[in-house]
């Protein structure tokens, strides 16, 4: 056997199979029977036009015709009380054979099920091509061992195998390289188009594409536990958690049969013309409802999720279309949380800036302290050589102390130097910057001030946010207020409160809400998971790889990118639009149009059959548009 060949990603049979052949992968047995039987009943329809079969067997056909619109229809009255489309349907085709329009009835019957039919088919072919968009995982992995290399299957893999993963190649395991390099596409869990650079210690994911070098990984979460299987979980069960508006057709569809029954039947008396019954029957026949919002969700979660946006449920979707106000964490969320060195202020004629510097990284690089870290990477980044300290002695909550080339250097806060006897009138101010104090030999030499960067595009993304009607954007941060003040300003933020604990996170945000705002918050997915819980809709940063991310809030970015959260926005406002459209267009003006015809007796109800196959197929092609269509950022 070639490992090569076995190994080898085995893509999706829907993403390399032709249109016909990805239909007839969705024919299985059940639909191959829905087939005979629509044929052989419009068949016999046919045939008893044509004075061919006896009026008997044109019974029998609508009798076997009808049988699974029938069974399924009081299944869903007797066990959720529920008059749904398939009692309608049936109503209708029975009122037009008893009524004497056998024929009509019958092809009334065909015309239904052909509609039923390419629905169904239909909603099936758009998830097929939801898991084709997200893509696949390879069911065989080449194992690397004290024997060699073999190819085994995927279920038969341990935690810490290592997997041998060569270009071209789909890895099938979430884990760390412990040998070679390689540039992974990342796209199916991050959305990036952009390939990463992989070596030793680096994580990756299962359903990537290793495009160059190879990669030994040493497996670390197998099958159901991998972000890409949770993704996919979470993208197939979102249907679950209905939107608001989906709740509300259903409703609406709910009481509407009732009420078209009656309106009917007052026609009929009225009229007594079993003709416009029946096509009045078929106009206000609610099946439309039904698909004009859950096609919408799963198309528009999906392209999330192929944009690196997990979306928990069309619930989400719509509450995120809806909102106002948008609330941001500061540390990690609008900063990058990596604090640098922004300016070295010297206040010593003995030391200029290099040397102080040069004097503070030493005092520094034994210190695991952020500001430590940022005041040492400084240094290398100016190319200023930096000595080991003789000794060294790490003060907690205050700094560090140390002899180097025979110089007693404190490098901390002003606290620090006091206790160290050195003369300092007032601790140094930052202005939203953290002042990192320098004294050399009981003298005060100098100042690093340290400022955490801000997140590459925050700017322009609370710009954008903006642009699509979020009215406000609220920090919240446990830094304190100049701090935060500096980062607001920058980034155009319209409310700071600083200095919270966790509790009063939510306090803010539950003050928000009871302004009547609805309320995004938007956090690390783990220090903000009660302020993510209390918002309307708690969207994760940075969720790839973390479970805690991913079950915290609402909607996870499986990267840190602000562009993201407007990608989502974006597509959660087309979808809502699209699901308006469908309730409007597809809905609306079809039914409203076709009522008034049948009214004034300008159609029967075999063109009332066919007329209504229409918002069927609009719904559905609006629907599923939102898989290609062009959006703003995604």
């Amino acid at each position: 056997m070639n490992p090569a060949a076995v190994s080898a990603p085995q893509p999706a049979p829907e993403v390399d199979a032709s249109g016909l052949a990805k239909l007839m992968l969705l024919m299985t047995r059940e639909r191959w029977i829905e087939v005979a039987r629509i044929v052989a009943t419009g068949l016999v329809a046919l045939l008893y036009w044509q004075g061919l079969v006896p009026i008997q067997l044109l019974w029998a056909a609508v009798a076997v015709g009808l049988y699974p619109l029938v069974k399924t229809g009081v299944l869903d009255l007797v066990r959720e009380r529920k008059v749904g489309t398939e009692i309608f349907v049936t109503v209708a085709t029975l009122v037009a054979m008893f009524g004497g329009e056998t024929v009509a009835g019958a092809v009334l019957m065909v015309i239904i099920l052909i509609a039923e039919f390419i629905a169904e088919l239909n909603t099936d072919r758009a998830r097929a091509s939801i898991k084709a968009l997200i893509g696949s995982v390879p069911q065989f992995a080449l194992v690397r061992g004290a024997g060699g290399e073999k190819t085994v299957a995927i279920a038969a893999l341990n935690i810490g195998d290592v997997v041998l993963v060569r270009p071209g190649e789909k890895i099938p395991v979430d884990g760390v390289v412990v040998g070679g390099e390689g540039s992974v596409n990342e796209a199916p869990i991050t959305g990036e188009s952009l390939p990463k650079d992989k070596a030793t210690g680096a994580p990756v994911f299962a359903g990537t594409v290793v495009e160059s070098g190879a990669l030994d990984i040493r497996t670390e979460r197998l099958g159901t536990d991998t972000t890409f299987a949770r993704i996919i979980a979470l993208v197939e069960n979102a249907e679950a958690q209905q939107a608001p508006v989906q709740k509300l057709a259903d409703k609406v569809a709910g009481w509407l049969i009732p009420v078209v029954f009656v309106f009917v039947l007052g026609v009929y008396l009225v009229t007594r013309d079993v003709r416009m019954v029946v096509t009045l029957l078929i106009f206000t026949s609610p099946a439309e409802l039904g698909l004009a919002t859950p096609l919408v969700m799963i198309a528009a979660i999906a392209r999330a999720a192929r944009n690196g946006i997990l979306i928990k449920g069309g619930l989400y979707l719509e509450t995120l279309a809806k909102v106002d106000v948008m609330v941001f964490d500061k540390t990690g969320t609008l900063t990058a949380n990596r604090p640098e060195v922004v300016e070295v202020t010297s206040r010593d004629a003995a030391f200029d800036e290099p040397a102080l510097l040069r004097l503070a990284a030493a005092a520094d690089r034994r210190s695991a302290h952020p500001l430590a870290k940022a005041v040492v990477d400084a240094a290398a980044q100016r190319g200023v050589a930096v000595p080991e300290p003789d000794s060294f002695e790490q003060l907690q909550g205050r700094g560090v102390k140390a002899s180097i080339e025979g110089q007693l250097v404190l490098v901390g806060n002003a606290a620090l130097l006091r206790e160290g006897g050195v003369p300092l009138d007032a601790a140094v101010e930052g202005g939203g910057r953290t002042p990192v104090h320098v004294a050399v030999d009981g003298k005060f030499a100098g100042v690093i001030f340290i400022a955490d960067t801000l997140r590459p595009g925050a700017k322009e993304a609370l710009g954008a946010l903006k642009a699509s009607g979020i009215k406000r954007i609220v920090m919240l941060t446990g830094d304190n207020a100049a701090t935060a003040q500096v980062v607001a300003a920058a980034l155009g933020v319209d409310e700071v409160r600083a200095d919270l604990m966790p509790e009063d996170k939510v306090a803010a945000i539950a003050e928000l809400q009871g302004q009547g705002h609805r309320v995004a918050m938007v956090g690390d997915g783990v220090n903000d998971a009660p302020a993510l819980a209390r918002a309307d809709v708690g969207i994760a940063m940075g969720g790839g790889g973390t479970q805690a991310a991913l079950e915290a809030a609402d909607i996870a970015l499986m990267t840190d990118d602000l562009a993201k959260i407007v990608a989502a926005r974006a597509i959660a406002r087309r979808a809502y639009r699209t699901v308006q459209e469908n309730l409007f267009v597809g809905v609306g003006v079809v039914h409203v149009l076709g009522i008034t015809a049948a009214l004034l007796g300008w159609i029967g109800p075999i063109q009332a059959a066919i007329l209504h196959l229409g918002p069927d197929v609009l719904v559905f092609v609006n629907s599923v548009k939102l898989l290609r269509v062009r959006i703003a950022g995604a």
